[in-house]
């Protein structure tokens, strides 16, 4: 790796984990040049502005997080598996780095960071509804492996419920975060995707018993 390409790379992953840690209005410039080591020379010789790095951030986390994506709802995994893959990378939080800060749900920047961008900050709500409408495809394509196997009880429309998913998923994060704890998200984390999903009562399985067969090793 070459030198320039070794510094925007710590740029990036810098801007990614001091996001994560507060929030894009509170992480400047010069934060973050101190943070990666190198000058704001450097940072102005790959970047233009704060936003333009934050898109470039939000580009190089998405590598990371479709990789993630595509393993949990590869073919290889049955719709119910899928949607328990889905639970568990939010559990887990896979794919995103440390909060940090002490808080056992590190929640996302990207849709904070969008929620609290200016009317003069287009590249930053652009970028958190770019993020926000590809993790709603990978939603709607779960919804729709359902309801083709006839597991859900009601008529839904994939793309719908798809952005309902994403919306509760990320305000139940929010609402962890407050409570700074991971146990309120998983009380409510299942029972209300059955719910939005519209899953049969026959394929629904409570959390402990999902927390017993995790302990167990079974899928």
């Amino acid at each position: 790796m070459s030198k320039a390409s070794e510094t925007r790379t710590k740029l990036l992953d810098t801007a990614v984990n001091l996001i994560w840690q507060s929030n894009y209005k509170a992480v400047g410039v010069a934060e973050i040049c101190k943070h990666a080591g190198v000058t704001k020379g450097s940072f102005y010789h790959h970047f233009e502005s704060k936003a333009d790095l934050y898109v470039a951030a939000s580009e190089h986390s998405w590598e990371q997080f479709r990789t993630e994506f595509d393993y949990i709802y590869s073919p290889r995994f049955g719709p119910l598996e899928q949607l328990e893959n889905l639970i568990q990378l939010i559990v887990e939080q896979r794919g995103s780095e440390a909060a940090g800060d002490g808080n056992p749900v590190a929640g996302c920047p990207f849709f904070t960071s969008g929620s609290q961008a200016g009317c003069d900050e287009e590249k930053v709500r652009n970028v958190s509804l770019q993020m926000a409408e590809r993790c709603n495809r990978y939603n709607a394509a779960l919804v729709r492996n359902l309801k083709g196997a006839g597991m859900l009880a009601d008529e839904v429309d994939p793309d719908q419920t798809g952005r309902m998913l994403h919306h509760y998923v990320l305000g139940l994060l929010m609402y962890g975060r407050v409570r700074f704890s991971m146990d309120a998200v998983k009380d409510d984390l299942r029972d209300g995707l059955y719910r939005l999903i519209c899953l049969k009562p026959a394929f629904r399985k409570s959390q402990v018993a999902a927390d017993e067969n995790a302990a167990a090793g079974v899928s």
